[in-house]
């Protein structure tokens, strides 16, 4: 009985082996899990479900098999790929959960987020992700010519690039004022989220009770998955072939 967890894998065809080291997941141990939660970010960048990207049918195709070999697929959007929508979710076999989300993980009421909601201090981003959050500019943006889409996205990728590199680590990181507000909110005492690629589990109390936060991992140097069992979750690391 296991339930596994990724995120942060940021797939593009610059980097072909974290797309290997992906489809070697899902063909392989992922095919013995009880459930696969994605908790965002599993692309770089997505422009809308109508990209003839050959990497999202690759990727797409992965993930049904797998859903067609009887394991339940779950994603939450991250800031990368907030408008991957119904289209590619069908495809993969995937249900679209929203941010936040709560499940029952083994009898434990759990709180899933990507994570970016809890990064309180980055205020010119959180303004950035209510901005993005407004349907109706998304309606318009995904009605774009694909050619401008794709010029827009390279350049937001090229400024977030540039204002990350002139912050300081402990603005993009979470607080805990939120994550105690979001545990609270949502009446969890176990939160799984990504976003930050600081792997950790962060065990404390909250109003009393015994809490924990899991951090997932991101893809750039090595797999992270979260493995959880009825009794226990455990951080793992899975090689990325040689580029």
């Amino acid at each position: 009985m296991t339930t596994l967890f990724i995120s942060d894998l940021h797939l593009s065809v610059e980097r072909p082996d974290m797309t290997a080291a992906l489809l070697s997941f899902l063909q392989g141990e992922a095919r013995r899990a009880d459930a696969l939660y994605v908790l965002g970010d599993l692309f770089e960048f997505w422009i809308g479900d109508d990209d003839p990207n050959p990497l999202h049918d690759q990727v797409a195709d992965a993930f049904a098999a797998l859903a067609s070999a009887g394991v339940p697929l779950y994603f939450v959007h991250g800031n990368r790929d907030f408008l991957l929508g119904p289209a590619f979710a069908r495809r993969a076999g995937m249900t679209l959960l929203g941010d936040p989300s709560v499940i029952e993980l083994y009898g434990q009421r759990t709180l899933l987020m990507h994570g970016d909601l809890l990064c309180t201090l980055d205020v010119d981003y959180q303004r950035f992700r209510r901005v993005t959050g407004w349907r109706w500019l998304r309606w318009l943006f995904l009605r774009l010519p694909l050619a401008r889409r794709q010029r827009i996205a390279r350049q937001l990728r090229g400024n977030s690039q540039k204002e990350n590199a002139g912050k300081a680590q402990s603005i993009m990181d979470v607080t805990e004022a939120a994550v105690h507000q979001a545990m609270r909110q949502h009446h969890c005492t176990l939160l799984i989220h990504g976003h930050t690629h600081r792997p950790a589990i962060h065990d404390f109390s909250l109003d009393g009770q015994p809490a924990r936060r899991i951090v997932l991992g991101d893809w750039f140097e090595q797999g992270s998955v979260l493995a959880c069992r009825p009794a226990e979750q455990t951080l793992e690391q899975r090689p990325l072939p040689p580029r």
